[in-house]
This record gives structure tokens, C-alpha cells and sequence, in this order.
């Protein structure tokens, strides 16, 4: 007796710290997954990257389910061309009949989106970057460059790893008020002195990429009553709601009731004060909005893409919504 073909979807979440993959059936039976370590196609390029995705995809995949469908969702693919780069290699490498590769923060949007709502919103992504994707109920799209520094930005687990150097090497100099931010610091990098750290990552013997860590730092830092750090996490509230704000203005939807995802590791955390300033500033602006942190990861996002792609039954969301294999 021939035994019935199997069919999915493949769906992946590459992002600057980690990528998660998962192989999903289109009734939204979660049949695989996998993580692994953060991509960067901007520096390893998109073949070399689809190469390294290609480990773990294949962690996932079995021969006897045919995979109809791929979604990607890659942090560093800022531009439209970049990700039609990234979905030419992903075709060439053949995990699919077809296959899509957008922005992860589409990833983001989708996830806090409810199975009866329209596929529209705004989504803004704070984790070791930040960015922001807007949809209109039109299918319209509005998002940033999000280059950095370079293209306006501020933000994200590095970004706010420099400020709170910024601010403790002050405080230990003299030339900036007194922060509970400088002990943090040290105590974090294990060293005698804030300007260490400076030097250490001056002469690369500290990685840049360790900045990162100072996020949740901060926010505890914040949460505890340091004015300096509680300065930060508001300018980071307003950097957040302006990104949302502005999107929802050029699509023409600030009086609508749009959908506000917010996701990404500095967000989830769930300080309260960050939440609070994003709110309020939001509820001013587009009154209407609806205000929601994802708590399932992004992949899943990206796997309800994938199944929005494939015409799967209504049910199908439910279901994989149940699995939640993988922690945000």
C-alpha cells in the first residue's frame, strides 16, 4: 500500500544572535525543529549564509514530506534587493517548490497577529538592532533602511550597550553624573575599571559583540531606580513608538484600529517602564491602536506566513499555536 504524501512548510527565523528553523505540516502539525547560531548575510553574503542555513534545515527535513513552501525571515536584509538576493540562493539550494524571503521584522508582525484578523499593522523589532515594517489593509508596505547610526537609528541591544558605556566611563571620569550603571559594568566585564573595557574592545581583546549583553543591565538598572538608566530606557520608549507612530502615518492609519506587534529580546523582557512610555506615546498618537508584545517566537510568525502562502485550513494556526516547541 503506497503511504500518503506528506506535505509542509518550512519556515525560518535568522536572526543576529540565533536562527531557529522549523518544519511545520500544512494541517499545522509542528513535525521539526532546529536552532543554531545567529546569520549576517551582509557580511557572509547570501550564498555562504544559505549554505550555513542549510545544516540546519536539514535537521528538519525528512524525505518522505514534500515542502511546498519556504519562508525566511532574515534579520539584515534591509533591502527589497537584498532579500530577493537571499531568495535566489534560497531556490537555487531547492529546500522547496517556492519560496519567500522578507525582513525578520515581517516575522514579528505576523506572530502577534490573531487567525481572525486581517494580515495587516505595524511591527517594530528591538533586539540587538531595531526596525520597523508597516502593512496597510491594502497590502501597502512602508519600512526603514535601518542601517544604523548611518541611516538615522538608535536602539537595539548594541546600540544601547554603547550608551551605557557611554554613561559609565562618564560617571567614572567625572564628566557625567553618578550612575549605579559604572559597578554594572564592571561587574559584568569582570574588570577594575569602566575605561578597561574601552581599551579591551579598542585593542579587540574584548568583541565588540559583548556590548550586547548590557541590555538586560540596563533594564534591571532602570527597574531599580537609577536616573540615568531610567533616562535611557524612556529615550528608548520614544525611539520605539516614533518608529511605530511613523509608520502607521505614512500608510494613512493612525486613526485605525491597527495592530501594534512589538517583539525582540529587549522588548520581551517586559520592563515595565519601557512598556509603559511605549504605550503612552503610541495611545496619544494613534489612539485607536492595539498594543501587543509577542510571546511566541518568531519563527512561528514566519511558519504562519508560510501557511498563509499555502491556503492552509482555518484550523491550522490553532494548531501550531499549541506546539509552541521553542522558547521566544
Amino acid at each position: 500500500m503506497v503511504k500518503p504524501e506528506r506535505t509542509a512548510i518550512l519556515a525560518l527565523d535568522g536572526g543576529n544572535s540565533k536562527t531557529d528553523v522549523a518544519l511545520v505540516g500544512t494541517d499545522g502539525t509542528m513535525l521539526g525543529t532546529a536552532r543554531g547560531s545567529g546569520v549576517n548575510s551582509q557580511q557572509a553574503g547570501p550564498d555562504a549564509t544559505v549554505r550555513g542555513l542549510d545544516e540546519l534545515v536539514r535537521q528538519v527535513t525528512t524525505p518522505d514530506v514534500t515542502v511546498l513552501h519556504t519562508v525566511a525571515c532574515m534579520a539584515n536584509a534591509d533591502l527589497p534587493e537584498e532579500e530577493e538576493e537571499l531568495a535566489d540562493a534560497v531556490r537555487a539550494i531547492g529546500w522547496s517548490k517556492t519560496s519567500t524571503v522578507v525582513n525578520d521584522t515581517f516575522a514579528i508582525l505576523r506572530a502577534g497577529l490573531r487567525d481572525d484578523e486581517a494580515r495587516w499593522g505595524a511591527a517594530v523589532v528591538c533586539g540587538a538592532g531595531i526596525n520597523c515594517v508597516g502593512v496597510a489593509p491594502d497590502g501597502a508596505i512602508t519600512r526603514f533602511l535601518a542601517l544604523g547610526p548611518l541611516t538615522g537609528d538608535w536602539g537595539g541591544g548594541y546600540g544601547l550597550g554603547r550608551e551605557v558605556m557611554w554613561h559609565a566611563i562618564r560617571a567614572e571620569d567625572g564628566r557625567g553624573p553618578d550612575t549605579a550603571l559604572a559597578a554594572r559594568v564592571r561587574q559584568f566585564f569582570d574588570t577594575d575599571r569602566v575605561d578597561e573595557v574601552a581599551i579591551g574592545i579598542h585593542k579587540g581583546k574584548i568583541p565588540e559583540t559583548d556590548l550586547n549583553g548590557l541590555s538586560p543591565i540596563l533594564l534591571s538598572t532602570s527597574a531599580e531606580g537609577d536616573e540615568v538608566a531610567q533616562g535611557i530606557v524612556d529615550r528608548l520608549a520614544g525611539e520605539i513608538a516614533v518608529l511605530a507612530i511613523t509608520a502607521m502615518r505614512r500608510l494613512g492609519l493612525l486613526s485605525l484600529a491597527t495592530p501594534v506587534v512589538l517583539g525582540g529580546g529587549v522588548i520581551t523582557a517586559r520592563n515595565e517602564r519601557l512598556l509603559a512610555g511605549i504605550e503612552s506615546r503610541i495611545m496619544a498618537a494613534a489612539p485607536a491602536a492595539g498594543l501587543r508584545v509577542i510571546d511566541i517566537p518568531p519563527v512561528i510568525g514566519a511558519a504562519l506566513l508560510a501557511l498563509d502562502h499555502v491556503g492552509a485550513p482555518r484550523d491550522a494556526e490553532a494548531r501550531l499555536h499549541s506546539a509552541r516547541p521553542l522558547s521566544a
